[in-house]
C-alpha cells in the first residue's frame, strides 16, 4: 500500500512476519570505514543480516589511512581500496574476495576517493579529489587491473568526485564539485571528451576539457562562495542558490542519459549522452549525494546526505516512489544487488556513533535490516553472484 504524503509517494507496507521480509538466497556486501581503517563483510540472507568478516585496511599507525572508495571486480574475485590520507599520497589496493588477503597495491593522487572496475575487469577508475590541496584542478587514475599499474591521469577539475563508466566500458563521467561541472573520459583514448555545465538556469554542454582554474572566469570563480568547500555535501546551500555542487554521476544501463546528482539545489540533472543536452531536472532529497540505478534502469537510488533519507525514485516519470529515514545522520553510498531486488546504504554516523549498513527491499520499498559496522562508513559494493 502507498500513500500520498506531501506531494511525495511514499511507501507504505503491510506488516509482515520478520522472517517474510528477509530473502531464500545470500547476498554480500563490502563497506569501508574511514575512520577505523576496516572493511566489513556483510551478508543478508534468511536469518536476516550480519558482519560475518572484518579486516584492516593501511599501514599508518598513528593516523587513519582514510578507506574511501571500493569498489569488487565484475567476476567478484577480487576487490579495490582508495585510501585517501596518504604521505602526501593516497594509495589503491587490491584485495581477494573470498579470502580478503592483499593482492597489489599502487600511489596514486591526492586523496583518492571513488573508485569503480570497468565491466570487462581491466582497469579501475578513481578519482583523486585532492580534499586538502588549493582549489585547482585535479585528476582521475587508470589503473590496470592486473599489474596495478597506473597508465594515466587525467586532469580534469577542482574536487572530483561521484564517478561511473558506462555498461560498455568506453566512457567515464565524474563530476566536480567545485566547478560545476560533469566530466566525460573517453577510455579508449586516456583522454577527456567532453563537460558539461550544471549551474541552475546555465545548463550547457560542451566538447574537450574544462577551462582550466586559470582560466575560469572572475564572476564564474566568485561563484565558489555558494559551494560548501569542505567538500562533504552536508552544508546547507544559501537559499535561491542556483549552485548544482554536484557529487555523483550514474550512466544508465542503455548508456543513453547520466544522470548527477546537485547536492546544492537538492535535484537530478538528466543528460542525453548522444546529444549532450539536458532532458530536465528532478527534484530529490535535501542534499541528494550518490546514486546508483536498477539493471533494468526502472528505478534510481539516491541517499541525501543532509536529509537522513534514501530515496527511491522511478527513472522514467521522475517520480519520488518512497522517502525512507535512516537511523542515523550522513547518509552516503548505495549499491544495488544485481538482481535488483535490494539495496545497502551505507551510513556514515555523528561522532562516537558507529556507521550502519541500511538494507532496501526494492520491491516493498522499505527498510528490513541495519547493520552496526566502523565509524565513518562511506564506500560500498555488492559482490555479484559466484
Amino acid at each position: 500500500m502507498r500513500a500520498l504524503i506531501a506531494g511525495v509517494l511514499v511507501s507504505i507496507a503491510a506488516a509482515l512476519p520478520l522472517s517474510a521480509q528477509f530473502p531464500s538466497r545470500t547476498y554480500t556486501a563490502l563497506v569501508a570505514s574511514e575512520s577505523v581503517d576496516r572493511v566489513a563483510v556483510i551478508e543478508l540472507g534468511p536469518q536476516g543480516a550480519r558482519v560475518v568478516r572484518q579486516h584492516d585496511v593501511g599501514v599508518m599507525i598513528a593516523d587513519p589511512d582514510g578507506p574511501h572508495g571500493l569498489a569488487v571486480s565484475p567476476d567478484g574475485k577480487s576487490y579495490y581500496v582508495s585510501t585517501a590520507h596518504g604521505t602526501p599520497y593516497g594509495v589503491l589496493w587490491k584485495f581477494d574476495t573470498r579470502s580478503n588477503t592483499y593482492a597489489g597495491q599502487v600511489m596514486l593522487g591526492n586523496f583518492p576517493a571513488t573508485a569503480q572496475v570497468t565491466p570487462d575487469g581491466s582497469k579501475v577508475v578513481v578519482v583523486n579529489f585532492n580534499l586538502h590541496g588549493d582549489m585547482v584542478a585535479s585528476d582521475i587514475s587508470v589503473v590496470r587491473a592486473d599489474s596495478m599499474q597506473e597508465i594515466a591521469r587525467i586532469t580534469t577539475c577542482a574536487m572530483p568526485h561521484g564517478s561511473r563508466v558506462n555498461t560498455a566500458g568506453t566512457r567515464h563521467y565524474s563530476v566536480c564539485m567545485m566547478d560545476e561541472q560533469l566530466v566525460e573520459i573517453d577510455l579508449d583514448g586516456l583522454q577527456v571528451s567532453r563537460h558539461f555545465l550544471l549551474t541552475k538556469g546555465a545548463e550547457q554542454g560542451m566538447n574537450g576539457a574544462p577551462p582550466v582554474r586559470g582560466a575560469i572566469s572572475a564572476s564564474a570563480d566568485a561563484a565558489h562562495g555558494g559551494h560548501d568547500m569542505s567538500g562533504h555535501g552536508l552544508a546547507q546551500p544559501a537559499a535561491g542558490s542556483t549552485q548544482c555542487s554536484p557529487t555523483w554521476a550514474q550512466p544508465s544501463p542503455d548508456d543513453k542519459t547520466v544522470w548527477v546528482a546537485c547536492n546544492g539545489t537538492s535535484d537530478l540533472v538528466e543528460i542525453d549522452v548522444a546529444s549532450w543536452t539536458m532532458r530536465r531536472r528532478i527534484a530529490a532529497g535535501n542534499g541528494v549525494y550518490n546514486l546508483a540505478v536498477t539493471r533494468d534502469g526502472t528505478k534510481l537510488v539516491a541517499t541525501n546526505k543532509r536529509g537522513q533519507s534514501v530515496s527511491v525514485i522511478d527513472a522514467r516519470t521522475g517520480a519520488t516512489l518512497a522517502v525512507l529515514p535512516t537511523q542515523r545522520r550522513v547518509v552516503h553510498g548505495v549499491a544495488i544487488t544485481h538482481d535488483d531486488r535490494y539495496a545497502f546504504v551505507s551510513v556514515e554516523g555523528i561522532g562516537s556513533e558507529p556507521g550502519t549498513v541500511e538494507i532496501i527491499d526494492l520491491v516493498l520499498l522499505r527498510t528490513i535490516a541495519r547493520v552496526d559496522v566502523g565509524q565513518q562508513a562511506g564506500g560500498i559494493d555488492v559482490v555479484p553472484p559466484l
